[in-house]
């Protein structure tokens, strides 16, 4: 998946300026696609001057004036094309996971604190995502929401989010339980 894309699905959200994006890719896109203000805004030239995009100016009075983006309808034909396509498999690349390999002739501790650093780094991250979570359903139950709201996709890569850092909070107490015991094992 290339970031165009992930562009032009956060704008099916609707009209947002590049600041908006960046919001909006470091609170709801995050789950699943991480990009810096700066190569959104390099992005959002590129789109823009290849039409899948529309940009409009709008004058501001105490600030400097701000683009506001738009999907146009050969944004939306390149979306359908895409989604046409079969995605490329997952490519992880966890420096975590590499220090936990080596972790046997390496600093245990060190990583033990590592491992740590990332079950809280995904519960602080579970606790915004049970947050956006609260936003999108806005008092409906899920069967409600997924019957009556216009799009789900936002909702169900919410969900792989928090099943992702669901998943990485176990596996974590179950790596340091593993670690103690044979920290212990050893005296």
């Amino acid at each position: 998946m290339s970031l165009k894309h992930a562009v032009l699905a956060a704008l099916l959200e609707g009209e947002a300026s590049g600041y908006d994006l960046a919001k909006l890719f470091d609170v709801s896109v995050a789950d699943f696609w991480a990009a810096t203000p700066q190569q959104l805004y390099r992005e959002l030239e590129r789109l823009s001057e290849a039409g899948l995009i529309a940009a409009r100016v709008v004058q501001q009075e105490r600030r400097p004036n701000k683009r506001m983006f738009t999907l146009t309808e050969a944004g939306r034909r390149d979306l359908v094309a895409y989604t046409a396509h079969p995605p490329r498999p997952t490519a992880v690349r966890d420096e975590l996971m590499v220090q936990v390999q080596a972790c046997d002739e390496g600093d245990t501790a060190a990583v033990r604190a590592h491992v740590r650093e990332r079950m809280e780094h995904a519960r602080a991250k579970l606790a915004r995502y049970g947050r956006m979570r609260e936003r999108l359903l806005d008092g409906r139950d899920e069967d409600v929401y997924l019957r009556e709201a216009d799009r789900v996709g936002p909702y169900l890569t919410l969900l792989r989010g928090i099943a992702f850092e669901e998943e990485n909070v176990r596996w974590g107490e179950r790596a340091l339980t593993i670690l103690a015991e044979r920290e212990a094992a050893r005296g």
